[in-house]
């Protein structure tokens, strides 16, 4: 199942050549004004970097990711950019993710165990569920459709305080060839237990796709924003000391 499940997606060797992928497209946030559309760039490197941007009218928000921090940089109550530091739940979801190809391509050579826990059904159609074990004990529940047998839907848990324990049910649509490769061009993401409808689910629309693009280092650098704590200012990577708790061992991702 797994091994068709790839060849659906483009097959092994392809995404093994695959080193760094970037997104474009907008999302559609819940309860939103129809219509209302924010652009965004996601830019994904292996093997967990990741730097995410929202563009709103009047605001940016910024979540990166480097392999071992990472920080969310939003506006404050005075309207100013500050840099945060990723919760530790955060962290753990970072260091576990694969954010270029998932769970399953490789799942043996990256030491995720699977297993069949059963037949669902999803927007209609039947659905494999497997039940995941990543390296960390980490689990995640993945369906796969029987006929297109891509993934339809992934369940992981939150990393948000207030929703904790709580899974984050993440559905996967709109499947198209980028590369010969198959990627879903609509994520719809919600903590509701049944399939969201639009007015329930934040929607990432992917526009465009970017396969081995170059990305350095620098990409998923600390932010040039000011760490704010107390109101004192500290700059993230910057003398030892200033870096409160992004600097630290698990300070700090599609």
């Amino acid at each position: 199942m797994i091994e068709r499940n790839v060849e659906a997606r483009g097959g092994l060797q392809r995404w093994r050549k695959v080193d760094t992928m970037v997104w474009l497209g907008h999302v559609v946030r819940a309860g939103s004004k129809q219509g209302q559309q924010i652009p965004f760039a996601m830019q994904l490197k292996r093997p967990n970097l990741t730097r995410f941007e929202l563009k709103e009218q009047f605001d940016h928000f910024t979540r990166i990711f480097d392999g071992n921090h990472g920080w969310k940089v939003r506006p404050s109550s005075d309207g100013r950019p500050e840099t945060k530091p990723f919760s530790p739940a955060e962290v753990s979801f970072a260091h576990t993710e694969y954010v270029i190809d998932g769970p399953l391509i490789d799942y043996q050579a990256k030491g995720v165990t699977a297993d069949l826990d059963g037949l669902d059904t999803v927007d209609g159609r039947k659905a494999y569920r497997l039940s995941l074990k990543l390296p960390s004990g980490a689990e995640r529940k993945v369906w796969i459709d029987v006929g297109t047998n891509l993934e339809v839907r992934m369940d992981r848990p939150a990393t948000n305080p207030l929703v904790a324990g709580k899974p984050v049910s993440v559905y996967y649509g709109d499947y198209r060839a980028e590369d010969g490769l198959q990627i879903a061009h609509v994520v719809d993401t919600t903590t509701s237990s049944d399939r969201p409808a639009s007015e329930s689910a934040d929607r990432l629309v992917i526009d465009r796709v970017i396969v081995n693009s170059t990305l350095d280092d620098a990409t998923f650098s600390p932010p040039a924003v000011p760490l704010r704590h107390g109101g004192r200012s500290h700059t993230p990577g910057g003398p030892p000391g200033t870096q409160g708790s992004a600097g630290a061992p698990g300070g700090t991702n599609p």
